[in-house]
């Protein structure tokens, strides 16, 4: 443990980890990812969701209680080394490395469709390339600054849903930029029903909801940096229940109550369209 640990600051504050954990779930695989599934499962996306997320919830629990017992960067990489064999952890760790590079990819790529809504004449590689100079200075930089950073930007992403969900909210039950006539929630079971592509819709769409869900391994892998591991973890994995209850079936749901599931994301990311 002290080689793996050589070199690292515990620097992250509890803040840090709990704001980390609530963020590091909403990325690219909720805001743009969610247009397609809900395009392939309608609403019973929500379902989906609720399904993936306790199963992300319990791999998340027992990553969490090795990760209070044996606090290194590594995580999961260092114990399938430890406690399997080092093959293991060689190709966990490998493989944990080319899917972020797949993600990042797909993170700048979602960054370019993001402001060319807004921005239409703008080339979306220079927001993609804009994106990856900031990411590069930002982890390059302390990892004191880094867990600002990240603090700071998460928080404006919870801030944003959480607001959009409020607003929503006001139009299906109030009638809000409706006239005062509220909306409701039947857009959840008109347009086919709840299934309208089946089951097979459903489960067709799994695949795309757990990958909504990566990012929560982040607690685990911020355990060789966080000034007290034992004690900002757990405080970490307990908030995931609630942060799938918001920031996933809320947010899904309002956008599924104001539009028809088969009108959402045809022009790209229904978070950004809203």
């Amino acid at each position: 443990m002290e080689k793996n640990e050589e070199g690292l600051k515990r620097h992250l504050k509890v803040r840090h980890i709990r704001l980390m954990a609530l963020g590091s779930t909403i990325g690219v695989g909720l805001f743009l990812g969610s247009a397609t599934a809900i395009q392939i499962a309608g609403p019973s996306i929500l379902l989906a969701y609720f399904l993936a997320g306790m199963v992300a919830f319990v791999v998340l629990r027992t990553l969490g209680e090795m990760a209070v017992h044996e606090p290194v960067t590594g995580s999961f990489a260092t114990y399938a080394n430890t406690y399997v064999n080092p093959l293991a952890g060689y190709m966990v760790g490998w493989g944990y490395w080319t899917y972020w590079v797949v993600v990042a990819i797909a993170e700048v790529t979602a960054v370019g469709i993001y402001m060319g809504i807004w921005f239409p004449d703008t080339p979306q590689w220079i927001w993609a390339l804009s994106s990856i100079i900031l990411m590069g200075l930002i982890n390059l930089i302390a990892v004191k600054v880094f867990g600002e950073f990240e603090f700071w930007f998460a928080l404006i992403k919870i801030m944003a849903i959480v607001l959009m969900i409020a607003l929503g909210c006001s139009v299906i039950f109030f009638g809000f930029t409706n006239d005062w006539v509220p909306m409701g929630l039947s857009n959840l079971w008109q347009h086919g029903g709840f299934f309208p592509n089946g089951f097979s819709g459903f489960l067709l769409s799994l695949h795309m909801v757990l990958f909504a869900y990566v990012g929560i391994e982040m607690i685990g892998l911020s355990a060789g940096e966080a000034q007290n591991p034992k004690q900002t973890i757990p405080m970490a994995i307990d908030s995931l229940i609630w942060r799938i209850l918001i920031f996933y079936l809320g947010a899904l749901m309002v956008i599924l109550a104001i539009f028809p599931w088969n009108e959402v994301g045809q022009q790209g990311s229904p978070f950004v369209a809203m």
